[in-house]
């Protein structure tokens, strides 16, 4: 079997949801499992339904039924009489997660952020099995989470590889075209888990290792994965082909294209795994397989915002040394911040994380018992990997002022102020 992934660009409304089934004509889509994320900006719309469950309860549910009403618009533009059952799952999606919001004695963020924003993925999927049976393509509609099986570290759950492999295979068996979502799993509980955020790539890579696929497409909005993200950098080049231990080392400094955990399933299999373009399937786009490191090999440009720099120094200027280290990771996984780059001096600690769960005043806290510590918020980090003396220029003169920089053979890397 294949396995296609189509993300929230590629089915942000009605026309986006008519050209997928345009691609599927024109690649085939017998023995496919197709893996689709929620539809546009649903996810971050569902975030502010859970923002507002927690601070404004009167405003939750308004918000919650705006999300039901475009959804009801797609439908009511893809199907010329839209059938009454497909508009009673919707709608049963939808006041589930009312009837659980509003019954709910949970107060976890993250528990309840699950149980919510995955509703997006169930009724993204719902609407386009349905349109595809009226459009006369055959398929199953498959519920992730009788799959996906994870522990409940919700928001970044933690696959259970053996139970998800063999409750896939037997899902799969004697069935053609299925279409499934992204993002999301259950926990040993039977609550909803999801894999972080852009973890549909993920969870097709989980499929495609379950199942031994063929391969894996991953259609894009753009030509294939860049040597940096378009909508930041000008003149990007289309890269032809990775290997897939280059992928992986984009995909870890933030490259938005792959998903940094879609890669480690794959290359264990050697399923190779393509990038394509959905608005153009006929081009070639990237692959990503054992070969070549790179072609072209350019210097490839990475930027991530939002991010924070930590400078650490001792009360009373003593070295920093490994018991130290360590108890400063330890607080950092305590409050589960991302580590994005790190630096050390004989007195000095660097860190530049990423505040995922809006923890660093708790943070903060503790670390100052035993530091002085200087906090630059709303950073952004740039990285270069292939770097040449050009394409360091070529950053210095776009950033300005560099607050941490540091060097590698092959990767380069700046914090700087703020994004420009």
């Amino acid at each position: 079997m294949k396995v296609f992934k189509f993300g929230g660009a590629s089915v942000k409304d009605a026309t986006g949801v008519k050209n997928i089934l345009s691609v599927l004509k024109f690649t085939g889509f017998e023995n496919t499992l197709i893996v689709v994320s929620a539809m546009g900006k649903t996810t971050n719309a569902l975030e502010q339904v859970v923002h507002s469950f927690f601070e404004n309860k009167t405003q939750y549910t308004q918000d919650l039924e705006t999300v039901r009403e475009n959804h009801l618009r797609i439908i009511e533009e893809l199907f010329k009489t839209a059938p009454s059952e497909i508009l009673l799952k919707v709608n049963a999606l939808f006041d589930i997660v009312l009837t659980f919001l509003r019954t709910t004695d949970a107060d976890e963020y993250s528990l309840i952020y699950d149980q919510v924003v995955s509703l997006g993925e169930l009724v993204s999927t719902t609407i386009i099995s349905h349109y595809m049976q009226q459009e006369g393509i055959e398929n199953t509609w498959l519920d992730a989470r009788e799959c996906i099986q994870t522990d409940a570290y919700y928001r970044d759950a933690n696959l259970n590889w053996k139970d998800t492999e063999i409750a896939i295979q037997k899902t799969i068996e004697g069935k053609s075209t299925l279409i499934s979502q992204g993002f999301i799993g259950r926990s040993p509980k039977g609550l909803t888990t999801t894999l972080g955020r852009e973890g549909s790539d993920y969870s097709a890579a989980i499929f495609a290792y379950a199942m031994g696929a063929e391969s894996v497409t991953i259609w894009k909005d753009v030509p294939g994965v860049l040597n940096g993200d378009p909508r930041k950098f000008k003149d990007t080049v289309l890269l032809n082909q990775i290997s897939y231990r280059e992928a992986i080392e984009l995909a870890f400094y933030g490259a938005s294209v792959i998903h940094p955990k879609t890669l480690q399933p794959l290359q264990r299999k050697e399923i190779p795994l393509y990038v394509k373009s959905f608005e153009n399937p006929e081009n070639p786009g990237t692959s990503v397989s054992k070969g070549k490191t790179l072609d072209p090999l350019v210097p490839c440009y990475i930027v991530k915002t939002d991010q924070t720099l930590l400078k650490l120094s001792s009360k009373d200027f003593s070295f920093i040394v490994e018991e130290n280290i360590s108890e400063i990771f330890a607080l950092l996984h305590q409050y589960q911040m991302r580590v994005e780059m790190i630096q050390n001096s004989a007195i000095s600690f660097s860190i530049c994380i990423y505040n995922k769960y809006n923890k660093l005043e708790s943070l903060l806290i503790e670390l100052e018992k035993k530091f002085n510590v200087k906090v630059s918020d709303g950073v952004s980090l740039y990285t270069i990997r292939h770097f040449d003396k050009p394409a360091i220029n070529f950053i210095k003169d776009l950033v300005g002022d560099i607050l941490l920089e540091q060097r590698t053979k092959k990767t380069a890397q700046f914090v700087v102020k703020a994004e420009v």
